[in-house]
Parts: structure tokens; sequence; C-alpha cells
């Protein structure tokens, strides 16, 4: 639907996207573009004001269906989508996100508003990120471009500077047990948050001084944690601040991790289509997969273009087709010879994508940032990882 949605540009600025957050009350959303109908009136274009007007009341209409907002929240786009001038083509989408949504948004524009849905279908790489001195620690986890403070401990650790009538020695010994009982904490909390995160990619320590090495160092972290940490940084800060900093300075790591992790992916791949072993590729061969529940992983190529497209010629033959959207123009009859155009369209990289989520298989997106990726791209970017060999 995004990719539908995304080719969508109309004549005029009058297409409208609706952002409505969960839990938010769907009357005052209804008020608000009652409003804004009145604001339309302004419109010195009649057919553009009359096109606005009708997008913002068949909203309100269907807002008007609902009893409360759903769940997760509601998008909904309407608008003109004919692409003849003085002809209307009045469409409108609605759906629940598949995720919770803060996002309260009223546009109206030549194209609809897809960022924030865009943000949430994007693959998120969960990294786990600890920055840390001996007076606090944070932990997070960054999904995808959205960052999550798990843990805040405070430290009990006193300064370096010796207590009245107290020997450095002594002072020192007494500090460093409390700084090892401290990393102790923080440890035991890394290990709780990040073995709840199964598939984390990976883990990052940093800190404004030298305690993040000893506590990387040392034995604080349960070792499939510690397995998973990629490196340590300086940072400036160990407050939440620390944490955004932490992901800046870490994009080399992050850039490094998902690179080892396609290499390996596509090597155990390409091996075993080398020695005839639990690997499909090409389209008809893993939607066959798919369908037997034999999947274990599908692989799709990041950019593919690859469009399942119905075609319907000026006589009326129809044809079904696997194609990239910019070859649709070239397309012609068998029957007749004359030039076909696309009657719907479907993106055969998300229909497989669901379908291997309904039968939980995962899915892995692969570039072209290795020769692996390349020597996957020119087997046509589909294939996939198999439960059990097919006969």
């Amino acid at each position: 639907m995004l990719k539908e949605l995304s080719a969508i540009k109309g004549m005029h600025t009058e297409l409208v996207s609706v952002y409505v957050p969960a839990g938010y009350n769907l009357n005052e959303v209804v008020g608000q573009l009652k409003g804004e109908e009145g604001t339309a009136s302004n419109i010195k274009s009649k057919s553009t004001r009359k096109n606005v007007v009708d997008a913002l009341e068949k909203i309100v209409q269907h807002l008007r269906t609902f009893r409360k907002t759903p769940e997760n929240g509601l998008v909904v786009f309407a608008g003109n989508v004919s692409q003849t001038e003085g002809k209307t083509d009045l469409r409108l989408w609605s759906f629940e996100p598949f995720e919770k949504m803060n996002n309260k948004i009223y546009w109206c524009d030549q194209v609809f508003v897809l960022d924030p849905l865009k943000d949430m279908i994007e693959e998120k790489d969960v990294y786990g990120l600890v920055v840390m001195d001996s007076k606090e620690a944070y932990i997070g986890l960054l999904k995808g471009k959205k960052m999550e403070v798990a843990r805040h401990i405070g430290s009990m650790v006193p300064g370096k500077t010796t207590k009245g009538g107290w020997s450095q020695s002594r002072y020192e010994h007494v500090r460093e047990m409390l700084l090892n009982d401290f990393m102790k904490k923080i440890g035991e909390e890394v290990s709780k948050v990040f073995l709840e995160q199964p598939n984390i990619k990976g883990i990052i320590i940093g800190g404004p001084g030298p305690n993040k090495e000893e506590f990387y160092k040392g034995d604080y972290m349960n070792y499939m944690v510690k397995q998973k940490v990629l490196g340590v940084k300086d940072t400036s800060y160990t407050d939440e601040t620390g944490l955004e900093e932490i992901v800046q300075r870490s994009q080399d790591l992050m850039k490094q991790a998902t690179v080892t992790k396609e290499k390996e992916l596509m090597s155990k791949f390409l091996t075993e289509l080398a020695k005839n072993g639990n690997v499909v590729y090409g389209l008809e061969n893993v939607k066959k997969a798919l369908n037997l529940g034999a999947v274990d992983m599908l692989l799709l190529y990041e950019n593919l273009e690859l469009q399942h497209v119905k075609l319907i010629c000026s006589s009326g033959h129809e044809a079904v087709r696997d194609i990239v959207e910019f070859d649709i123009k070239f397309q012609k009859c068998d029957t007749c010879g004359s030039p076909m155009k696309a009657e719907s369209m479907e993106d055969i990289s998300e229909s497989l994508s669901e379908k291997a989520k309904e039968f939980g298989a995962k899915v892995e997106y692969i570039s072209s940032d290795t020769p692996e990726g390349n020597q996957f791209k020119q087997l046509g970017g589909i294939g996939a990882m198999l439960r059990y060999k097919l006969k």
C-alpha cells in the first residue's frame, strides 16, 4: 500500500493526510477537520476548493463510523487522484498502524505524508547501549531510529578526594570495593535487559572516563551478552544525552556489524546452494516453499523493484506479469499487440515478507555492499533458507 500511496501525486494541493494518535479523542479530530473545511473555502481555485472540501468531508464521515480510536491509532488519506485535469477520482484509504503511533498530523499537499509510516515498517536493527562512569549508568535500546531508556542506575561511589581522618590507602580500598559493587550492579542490569532482546545486533559501551574499559574487561556481564559487545567509545556524558552521543560516535561499528552479519548469511546461503542443500532461489521456487511452510528465513534484496502487475489493453485482453515498475509502459498485449496499462499492482517484496511472517519465518534484507550481496542480486534477489529440503 505504501508503494501505491507514494506513487500518487495530485494535480493540485488537494491530497489530505490525517494521523490520529493512539488514545486520542476522535470527536476532537472531527471538529478540527470541520474547521479546516471552513478554511478551505478560501482557496481561490473552484475545482481545488471543491476537491479539498470533499476529501475532508469524506474523512469526517469515515471517522464517524468509529466508536473510538483503534488501539494503535488511525491513519486516513483521501483526495482526488485523477491525473486528468477537470476529472475527479476521489478516493480514501484508512488503516490502523501495526504499532502504537504518537503522531498527530493534518496536512494538505500534492502528495500524502508517509514518512511516519515508512519509519514504522523500516527494518529495525536493535542495539544495546551502555554509558557509565563512577557516578551513574544509563542502559538504552536503539530500535531503528527510536531510542528507549531501559535503566538508570545511581552510584554510592565517593569521589577521589580523601575523607578527613581516613588514610589514603584505606579510603582508596573502600572506594574500590564500592566501585566494584556498582559495576556488578550495572552488569546484572545490563545482562537482564539485553538477554530479553534475543535479536539484539550488538552492544556498545561508552563513557567519559576509564571505568567503561574496566567494566568491559572485567567479569561483570553474562558471557552471552559480553560476546555481543561491538566496541567501547569515549563520550562526554553519561545521561540520555550520552546515549544519543554514543549512537553518533558508533556508526562505524554498526555498519561493520551489518556487513558482517550479511556476509555470514550470504556465505551460508551460497554454500548450501553450491551443494544443493536446504535453500531455494527465484520467485516461483520461493513462493512454493512459502506456501508449504518450509521457509525458515526469507532473503530479499533491499532494492528489489519487482511488481506483480495485472495489465489490460484497450481491447479488454488481460495479462498478469512480474516486472519492474519502469517496464510497465513497454508492455504489449500477447493477443493483439496493443499497448497495455496497469490495472492493479502489488509489491512482490512486501507480499513475500507478509507471507513469511504468517508462517513464522524470519525476513532479512540483503544490500549490495558486499561481493556476496552483489552475487545474490545477480541471482534475482529472492531466496530462502529452508526448514527442510523440498522434494
